[in-house]
């Protein structure tokens, strides 16, 4: 009996291993240990001397755009869009296989990578 279970579940691991987190009617955001880590690193991050400092290059989106950067929706075609600074990303845990965490604007976004669905969204996280 207890090889059974052990058998079944075994079998439900690998299967969940081989199909995205959507897929199986997981929702998947950001947790709160990552939120915390994200705004403490961007806080600690703001330029004292009046520089951009590790915004460097980033630009305000239009509003209209800005608007459309929700959950549910699409990231818009040929959006700019810029990766986590690796020093953050090594303190955060790994992002669910098919998903990206992603800089726009002035948000941290959980997109998904086949559809470019946006599944949580951080605002005003990013500050130039």
């Amino acid at each position: 009996m207890l090889k059974h279970v052990i058998c079944t579940l075994a079998a439900a691991l690998v299967l969940a291993a081989t199909v995205e987190a959507g897929e199986i009617g997981i929702q998947v955001v950001f947790s709160d240990a990552e939120i915390a880590a994200i705004r403490a690193y961007f806080r600690d991050q703001v330029p004292t001397g009046g520089g951009s400092g590790n915004n460097k290059g980033r630009k305000a989106l239009p509003p209209g755009i800005e608007k459309n950067l929700a959950r549910g929706k699409p990231l818009p075609p040929g959006i700019a869009k810029q990766v986590l600074p690796a020093d953050l990303t090594r303190v955060l845990p790994g992002v669910p296989r098919g998903y990206e965490r992603v800089v726009v604007g002035s948000k941290i976004l959980l997109v998904e990578i086949a559809t470019q669905i946006i599944h949580d969204v951080l605002e005003d996280i990013v500050l130039g």
